[in-house]
């Protein structure tokens, strides 16, 4: 029996197996900072190296997304789910005992960084695409994105009991554990072997997106969205503590940003089923754009910044499902992990500026708000990108008669 002919298992245990990938690769990884004081206090190459592997876990995983994609559309998610999550565990594992500071570069950084272009909810997505019916789909989608938002909220007090009671190296252990389930999880989104015979191949489909220019819009976009997620997600905290307000606070608020970007991903997975998506991405930008905006224009208090903190919460994630719901109408559920793997690539390279401009412009000026205002400026223009996004299947050249 073929694999395109093997019985599938019903939409609503793949949508659960999915969903708990996406739950499992996005908690470990998203509360990496909970080990960097334990790191430094116990390891004398500690301070430097930390900065030098998250940097690295970053970049790789961007870098190797549109790969893992490609090899997932054309050989099945399964053994990319399943190579990626066993990549993940062991990076998780050696960090914990590595002896030097270049080891953890390579445990931390390079071995997580891969496992995680192998086993994020971006190839969940791409797998729902060939698995669940198209009029689930959208919501599949928010909903995947959802549970990675559930992952950081849920992994978060785990970390720091966990570190607290057993120390970090035993917490990288049992999280390593936790990480070994993505293996099991993945048999159950298994996904036919791609077919490019008739289109010229992986390379000629990756080329004939970037000549269309709904897709480079698309991707433009989400090059903001890295952005503003990384300058916030890393240089937040600092900022409402550099305003006079506690460090408890930040951290409170940082956890908004995590509950309600659970609400935000359904709520985006469900528009994208009846509106035009690049219209949702359009507003989210802007809304991005409009809330920064009056976030520093008012002075700094405890109630402007939950307030933020909750409407950043609903547009953190949310843009996922209607950029990757897009981007599967226009060139079909068979190239979606390789061609968002690229997307999700600018958005990476977006992350990565937005982190080191952050502390560029703290260093620099003594202040945060070039970057905010930075910030403001590429939301509208993503927004203004969006607008012109044509939503609808391209058509595949024909084949060219032999010769």
């Amino acid at each position: 029996m073929s694999q395109s002919d093997s019985p599938r298992l019903s939409p609503a245990l793949v949508a659960v197996a999915g969903c708990l990938i996406a739950l499992i690769s996005f908690g470990p990884r998203s509360v990496m900072g909970v080990f960097q004081l334990p790191i430094f206090a116990s390891r004398d190459w500690g301070a430097g190296h930390f900065a030098i592997a998250l940097a690295l876990q970053n970049l790789l995983w961007g870098l190797g997304q549109p790969f893992a994609g490609a090899l997932a559309d054309r050989y099945g998610a399964r053994p990319v789910l399943i190579f990626g999550g066993l990549f993940y565990a062991l990076g998780l594992a050696l960090m914990s005992v590595a002896p030097s500071g270049l080891a953890f570069d390579l445990s931390a950084g390079l071995l997580i960084g891969l496992g995680l272009s192998g086993a994020s909810f971006n190839l969940v997505l791409g797998a729902f695409a060939k698995l669940l019916p198209p009029k689930r789909l959208s919501y599949a989608f928010g909903a995947a994105t959802a549970a990675g938002s559930f992952g950081q909220f849920l992994f978060s007090p785990l970390a720091g009991g966990l570190v607290a009671t057993h120390g970090w190296e035993t917490t990288c252990l049992i999280f390593a554990g936790v990480t070994v389930l993505i293996a099991p999880l993945a048999f159950a989104l298994k996904t036919p072997r791609g077919d490019f015979s008739a289109k010229g191949g992986q390379g000629a489909v990756f080329r004939r997106a970037l000549r269309h220019k709904s897709y480079v819009l698309l991707s433009a976009g989400f090059f903001t969205c890295g952005f503003q997620l990384a300058f916030i997600t890393v240089h937040f905290q600092r900022y409402v503590v550099e305003a006079g307000l506690s460090p408890e606070l930040g951290a409170w608020a940082f956890a908004l940003v995590g509950v309600f970007n659970i609400f935000g991903s359904l709520l985006a997975g469900w528009l994208g089923g009846f509106l035009h998506r690049p219209y949702i991405l359009a507003f989210i930008y802007f809304a991005r754009a409009l809330a920064t905006a009056v976030f520093i224009a008012l002075p700094a208090t405890w109630e402007s910044t939950l307030i933020f903190a909750a409407v950043t919460g609903l547009l953190w994630l949310s843009t996922v499902p209607p950029t990757s719901g897009a981007i599967g109408r226009m060139f079909g559920a068979g190239n979606l992990s390789m061609l968002y793997g690229f997307a999700f690539f600018l958005h990476q390279l977006g992350g990565f500026l937005g982190v080191l401009l952050g502390g560029w412009a703290r260093a620099a000026t003594g202040s945060y708000l070039s970057v905010w205002l930075l910030s403001i400026a590429l939301g509208v223009i993503s927004a203004l990108l969006n607008l012109p996004v044509v939503e609808r299947e391209v058509e595949e050249p024909a084949p060219q008669p032999a010769r």
